[in-house]
């Protein structure tokens, strides 16, 4: 009910004024190519804004054949895939925690303003059909964005409607039994007042790795999309604009990742899985968004964002990744997440901002069943049987258990819910004390309150060492099979619900200096933030609670234009100073034995440098490169015996990403494009040695060849032209691996009015 109470209060806000233009609406341009960034809360040109963002437009998104956003961090400067396509990081900071502690995001996916659930990024509704601009923020967003932006933010921006009647259709047919059908259209209910827009798409696809037990795609793709929206511009209120959207999105697929068997000669030609149990990812996901907006008159403008997101996923997996039925897992989890802004801008000679109020609430939940292996821990063993027996006895009786019983198999069954609310107060404006000189500044004040619990049942479903096998050394099987089964026994139970409260002032200062019309540099500090919790451990079935972790970020900018803007060289530069990290730490007894705990430190730096060059009508080209050094000033684990990672890089963390490409428009309709991304080796996991967990570089070119006509196109594309062999992710012990996605080539024809 307190939803709907805020939805009304936001209607009444906007309807209790008069004026006469949307504030928000993006502003049309002289310049056809002139790229509008909405993402900072504010419509401003990409050459007037300060932070590091790398925009994505229509026009790109169809010369480069871009399906999905994580097409878009391929080619993205300081962008990179992580352990497949389950995530993604930004200068070098993994979206989900850079060592694997904490609840919260550093980094959030927005579609149309709504979050979309961290869970469900790589199986979500984050395909690019009908998608007008993708806008990747570069570094903190905590002041305008507030939580889950400590690394920066991704926000999808969906067609509107129009007062025009368009349609738009598409076939997609390519390799790995690969189609996508999709329409798009609208137009007006009643002419200047209301008009909708409808979008449709299918995509279906094998994938490249096949399931040699089962017989089957190990991770296809069957997805649908259906967005529809509706814009009204009442001619009785104006300046008045309302836009409500709803968007459902559902999928059958693969994992978040898909294992490759790195045991098979040539596995990169030969890409098999013998797992007998499905490893998959159902996802619904429902999304409403309300915008309304109003302009106040003397360069105020009043606007409200509410959205709802109802997501609701089902995963499995074969925890032993063979043939045989050993360990498999069965989770199902979901979020309800309902924000709701409420925004001031204003527009001046000198000075322009805003201000705005902002609430978020998720209620999650996660629950599972599954037959898991835990090694068994051998040093853990052998250090509490060294008092008794000595240090020569203890081992051999460790090695000889470990060997009977390599891994533990337990049945476990949890349940952790998981609340969280936020409100917050945050402003951000520019002042320009001369014709040159600017200052930059604003903050947000955040209240943070979460809440989570946890419940555990978990049985030994396997068979003990008999200790009379043993003769003399059965008193001590005895007591270490007592053992396993009370390390099982402590994995059962429940903790209740821990509930922390989380206040933060992130403040940010700067300053901007248009040295010419078409050349501006400036300098912007700003505090980021990622909230405290409580993480539940595993193997003693109890709450540990974590706090907050901050960075201050330093970063210069350079936007320029030249040749009358056909030319235009963007820069920024930066250093990150990261302190009371949330890690995820181990406490002796067992792999499971893990929680959160703040206990990092860190720093990085690097830089962006973005290019775009209109040559002519016929040709243009493109190019970014992204440098980021990463390092852990102090980060101590405890993984039976101390062990102090300072020094080690962050994981997904390449040093260089470069990316380009050029478009050419022939006489007769015929067009073309060739675009590549280079990304180099990373380390997969914070671990000594590093460089065992190390995976090469890489580098992706991408064609496409097509004719176009006035009411219809066709296209012949390649992705991988050159079918890079490369691998994502790495497991000498295990002999699995996550591989990038071989060559493929297909066909599209679109039609359209």
């Amino acid at each position: 009910m307190k939803h709907h109470y805020l939805f009304s209060a936001s209607l009444l806000v906007a309807l209790a004024t008069s004026s006469a233009v949307a504030a928000n609406e993006i502003p049309s341009s002289d310049d056809q190519n002139e790229i509008i960034v909405t993402g900072e809360k504010a419509a401003r040109s990409l050459q007037k804004t300060t932070a590091s963002v790398s925009v994505t437009t229509e026009k790109k998104l169809t010369e480069e054949n871009i399906l999905t956003i994580q097409d878009v961090y391929n080619r993205t400067a300081n962008v990179s895939e992580t352990y497949g396509s389950s995530g993604f990081s930004i200068r070098g900071i993994d979206q989900r925690g850079v060592s694997g502690g904490g609840d919260a995001a550093t980094a959030t996916v927005f579609v149309d303003g709504a979050p979309v659930p961290q869970d469900v990024l790589s199986n979500g509704p984050t395909d690019m059909w009908d998608v007008a601009q993708v806008e990747i923020f570069r570094g903190p967003q905590s002041t305008i964005q507030g939580l889950n932006a400590l690394a920066g933010a991704v926000h999808i921006r969906t067609q509107d409607p129009t007062f025009d009647w368009s349609v738009r259709g598409r076939a997609l047919v390519s390799s790995f039994n690969t189609t996508q059908f999709a329409v798009a259209g609208g137009g007006p209910l009643a002419p200047g007042e209301l008009a909708f827009r409808i979008s449709a798409e299918k995509r279906d696809s094998d994938g490249y790795i096949r399931n040699v037990t089962r017989n089957a795609p190990e991770s296809p793709v069957d997805s649908t999309s259906i967005r529809s929206k509706l814009l009204w511009t009442p001619s009785a209120l104006p300046g008045f604009e309302a836009r409500l959207s709803y968007h459902h999105f559902e999928t059958k697929g693969g994992y978040l990742f898909t294992y490759v068997d790195a045991t098979v000669p040539d596995y990169f030609d030969n890409r098999t899985n013998p797992s007998d149990y499905p490893n998959s990812s159902d996802v619904n996901n429902d999304q409403v968004a309300l915008d309304l907006r109003y302009d106040l008159g003397g360069g105020l403008s009043l606007s409200t964002l509410g959205t709802w997101t109802d997501t609701d996923f089902t995963r499995k997996y074969d925890g032993d990744s063979s043939a045989a039925s050993i360990a498999y897992s069965d989770i199902a989890g979901g979020a309800e997440i309902f924000t709701q802004e409420l925004r001031l801008n204003y527009e001046g000679d000198r000075l322009s901002g805003l201000v705005g109020l902002f609430y978020y609430n998720r209620d999650q939940y996660r629950r599972s069943h599954q037959v898991t292996l835990v090694p068994t821990p051998g040093p853990t063993i052998a250090s509490l049987l060294t008092p008794a027996l000595g240090a020569q006895t203890a081992a051999r009786v460790a090695t000889l258990y470990t060997t009977a019983l390599p891994n533990i198999p337990v049945d476990y069954t949890s349940d952790f819910p998981t609340k969280v609310e936020t409100m917050a107060l945050f402003a951000d404006a520019r002042y320009r004390l001369t014709d040159r000189l600017s200052l930059l500044g604003g903050f947000r004040y955040d209240r943070e309150r979460n809440k989570i619990g946890g419940e555990a049942i978990a049985r030994f479903v396997g068979t003990l060492p008999n200790p009379a096998d043993y003769g003399p050394l059965a008193p001590a099987f005895a007591g270490v099979n007592a053992a396993v089964l009370g390390l099982v026994d402590d994995a059962s139970g429940s903790a209740p619900a821990g509930t922390r409260t989380f206040n933060a002032f992130l403040p940010k200062a700067g300053m901007e200096m248009a040295w010419t019309p078409d050349i501006a540099t400036a300098f912007v500090a700003q505090r980021g933030y990622r909230s405290g919790g409580s993480g539940f451990n595993t193997a003693r079935s109890q709450l540990f609670p974590y706090d907050p972790e901050f960075t201050w970020n330093y970063e210069l900018s350079l936007r320029s234009a030249w040749f009358d803007g056909r030319l235009t060289v963007n820069a920024n530069a930066f250093y990150i100073d990261w302190k009371d990290q949330q890690t995820t730490a181990n406490f002796g007894n067992g792999l499971y034995d893990t929680h959160t705990v703040n206990a990092g430190k860190s720093h990085l730096y690097g830089f962006e440098l973005e290019l775009g060059h209109r040559v002519s009508p016929a040709f243009d080209w493109y190019a970014s490169v992204g440098h980021t050094r990463t390092k852990f000033d102090s980060f101590v684990t405890d993984v039976g015996s101390i062990t102090d990672l300072s020094g080690l890089e962050f994981p997904y963390a390449p040093r260089w990403t470069l990316a380009g490409g050029a478009n050419m428009r022939f006489g007769g309709g015929f067009n073309a494009n060739v675009n590549a991304s280079y990304r180099s080796a990373v380390y997969t996991d914070v671990a000594i040695p590093q460089a065992d967990n190390r995976v090469g570089a890489r580098t992706l070119v991408n064609a496409r060849i097509g004719y176009e006509t006035r009411h219809w196109s066709l296209s012949l594309f390649a992705n991988n032209l050159f079918d890079e062999k490369y691998d994502q992710y790495s497991n000498s012990f295990t002999n699995f691996a996550v591989i990038g996605a071989p060559r493929s080539v297909g066909v599209i024809v679109e039609a359209g009015f």
